[in-house]
């Protein structure tokens, strides 16, 4: 399997000979408004697509989207991508997703078998409370198939027990977390933080090698990638975790 960053939570999963872009947010630099009621008031995204980014991103023969909000799925993504291509979602988005046109929708309500990928969906919870609840619906997924390592795209999540119940249900090969530590100025953080990063860390097996992607792309997202490496070395959970920089590429085998 390859998994390479594109910016925020996108992804090119490269998965049983099959490529998988995840959570499309391909609009340039700038394009949209802050997200409101947080510290700072600058535009979204922060940076602009990598070098490399339209390689990645050519030719998919599916999309994943785990939520519908902008910095999953925005404007550039609705108006690029093939209406024609496979789309695995949550069922409580394919209302929207067809009114935007896309008519080849795969709602996964539990599980189901695509192109023989196996795809679970996987409880999420997007911050605490009423925020939570605003925040809702969110998903995560976990996909398997013969010969590749098993993947769970946590979500926008923070660490709380389906999240490690998920894990002991699927023993994850690779995680991939959305950490950031994104907040607005009241109630708590609504993704992971370092502290939440270490916890999957320290919960998962051994073997499992997680990946943190979510990072500096959007204004609410307060924490860099320096400073994630800093708290999960000072926390004694450095190891199996990849931040990868935008437009990098990760190989991961069967183990």
């Amino acid at each position: 399997m390859q998994l390479t960053l594109i910016r925020n939570a996108t992804l090119s999963l490269t998965y049983a000979g099959k490529r998988i872009v995840v959570d499309p947010m391909l609009d340039p630099k700038d394009a949209r408004p802050p997200v409101g009621h947080t510290d700072n008031d600058r535009r979204n995204p922060l940076v602009d697509l990598p070098p490399g980014a339209a390689d990645a991103l050519a030719h998919p023969d599916a999309l994943l989207v785990t939520h519908l909000h902008q910095d999953h799925f925005d404007a550039a993504a609705k108006e690029t991508l093939a209406k024609t291509l496979p789309l695995i979602c949550q069922p409580e988005d394919i209302d929207s997703l067809a009114v935007d046109g896309f008519a080849n929708l795969f709602p996964v309500e539990d599980a189901i078998v695509w192109e023989g990928i196996a795809i679970a969906r996987t409880p999420a919870q997007h911050g605490t409370g009423d925020i939570a609840a605003m925040m809702a619906p969110v998903s995560g997924f976990v996909l398997s198939a013969p010969g590749e390592p098993t993947v769970y795209l946590a979500g926008d999540t923070i660490w709380y027990p389906p999240v490690a119940e998920t894990i002991d249900r699927y023993h994850p090969a690779v995680i991939v977390v959305n950490g950031g530590g994104a907040r607005f100025t009241i109630g708590d953080p609504i993704t992971m933080t370092a502290e939440d990063i270490a916890a999957v860390q320290r919960h998962a097996a051994t073997t499992t090698q997680v990946v943190v992607d979510h990072l500096e792309a959007i204004n609410h997202c307060g924490e860099p990638r320096p400073s994630i490496a800093a708290r999960l070395e000072a926390l004694g959970a450095g190891d199996r975790v990849h931040i990868p920089a935008d437009g990098e590429t990760l190989t991961f085998d069967l183990h």
